[in-house]
């Protein structure tokens, strides 16, 4: 067995969307021959968490490895899961962390993670480190390993750095300082994995001394054994379709157009919409769900909150129809929802209101999806009458199955450890 240290503040049993792929990564790595030793934080404050996750690594030779900063997660570990704040203190607190923090305010969790990592490589043989971010406080911090150890480092972007959909610069400093802090880590990876051409094609542009080969796309994907496992919760009503959104909404998507395009759709054609029911599973906020009285949706919603992995693979499994939606903001084209590749795995008829982009184009190359731009109300509510047609005709779409295949979570983490296996170094 090969050994690798796997970098990774969000991991279980911190619930959400945001552990899945790095979750998925060092469980299946032992099938190839490499041993993971994961670097991740300790007891935290957060959102969401599930216990279930973490039972997928027992009997495998993984360790964990945990240890804590004064990160504002780690602060609030007493609380345990937290409430998910409304929107407009979200965006302030946003705000604040990203004018006193640069990279983000995840650095004195990685400034410790990095004395972890030290003390590792110090102590055994270890054959690559594998970072995946954001926090890029990660790749910013973990990379400085390279003035003592000279040992190969994958980065595995998640999402974009400078130029984020997420960034907040409120001076030029902020935005250099950035530029500049990726610029040198990006110096000292030895490969790139990204989840999108979108964030290739950004960082080979942002950064030149960057060559095509330096940049490896490897897309989220999902896990074939989570949908063997979990038998699709019945629906209640068998005459009813069901359209169904899993995951958070965050300042990159609203709810808010589909309801209202919904919401025209009960005043125009109120047969055709007394056939929906509309679930909701995940945090919607409290905006949200005043947003559904106001339009008097409650009659057609169903909203089941945050979930553990399991049951939502069930409520997706059980779904006629699943639900992407993503907005417009600066580089949201670079943007490529996990969720989207869940909804993958259940081979289930996709209404995608997205932009161009990401998004957009893993739609189409799926084939089983009905797009609409993210705000076009008129738009939405055509599509819910074609899928409502179809559903009725039995005639909803196939998806292209090679496709699908291919974002299989142990072919992806197959082709993860292809790139480790060629940075092996003899001694």
């Amino acid at each position: 067995m090969f050994n690798v240290i796997v970098v990774s503040y969000y991991f279980p049993p911190m619930g959400l969307s945001g552990v899945q792929r790095t979750l998925k990564f060092v469980k299946y790595m032992p099938d190839y021959n490499w041993r993971p030793t994961v670097v991740t934080t300790g007891k935290t404050g957060y959102f969401a968490h599930d216990n279930t996750l973490l039972i997928e690594l027992e009997g495998k030779e993984i360790e964990i490895v945990r240890t804590e900063g004064f990160d504002p997660n780690s602060l609030l570990k007493k609380f345990g899961t937290i409430k998910y704040p409304r929107e407009s203190v979200r965006k302030l607190f946003n705000r604040l962390s990203q004018t006193f923090f640069i990279p983000d305010n995840k650095i004195s969790w990685a400034k410790k993670a990095l004395i972890k990592v030290e003390e590792l490589v110090s102590t055994r043989k270890y054959d690559a480190i594998f970072i995946t971010a954001p926090p890029f406080s990660a790749f910013s911090e973990i990379t400085k390993i390279k003035k003592k150890y000279d040992i190969p480092i994958i980065f595995d972007y998640r999402d974009l750095w400078y130029g984020s959909y997420f960034s907040v610069y409120p001076t030029p400093y902020h935005k250099y300082k950035h530029k500049n802090l990726e610029y040198f880590s990006l110096k000292a990876a030895d490969k790139i994995l990204v989840t999108n051409r979108k964030i290739k094609e950004k960082l080979l542009q942002n950064y030149p001394f960057l060559s095509f080969d330096d940049v490896v796309i490897m897309r989220h994907g999902f896990d074939q054994e989570d949908f063997d496992r979990n038998i699709a919760t019945p629906k209640e009503k068998k005459e009813k379709l069901v359209i169904t959104h899993s995951g958070n909404f965050i300042e990159y998507s609203t709810p808010k157009f589909f309801l209202e395009a919904f919401k025209k759709l009960t005043i125009e054609r109120p047969d055709i919409a007394a056939n929906f029911e509309l679930h909701f599973v995940g945090i919607i906020g409290r905006h949200n769900e005043k947003l559904i009285k106001r339009l008097k949706l409650e009659p057609f919603v169903k909203l089941h909150g945050y979930i553990d992995h399991n049951e939502t693979i069930k409520k997706i499994k059980s779904s006629d129809v699943l639900w992407l939606q993503v907005g417009r903001k600066r580089n949201i084209d670079a943007i490529l929802p996990g969720k989207l590749f869940e909804y993958v795995g259940a081979r289930k008829p996709i209404l995608g209101c997205v932009p161009e982009g990401a998004a957009k184009l893993a739609l189409e190359e799926y084939k089983a999806s009905y797009i609409t731009e993210p705000e076009n109300i008129d738009q939405i509510k055509n599509e819910l009458i074609k899928i409502h047609t179809d559903f009725r005709k039995n005639m909803l779409p196939i998806p292209e199955e090679d496709f699908v295949i291919q974002h299989d979570r142990k072919y992806l983490t197959e082709q993860v450890t292809k790139i480790l296996q060629f940075y092996l170094r003899t001694d």
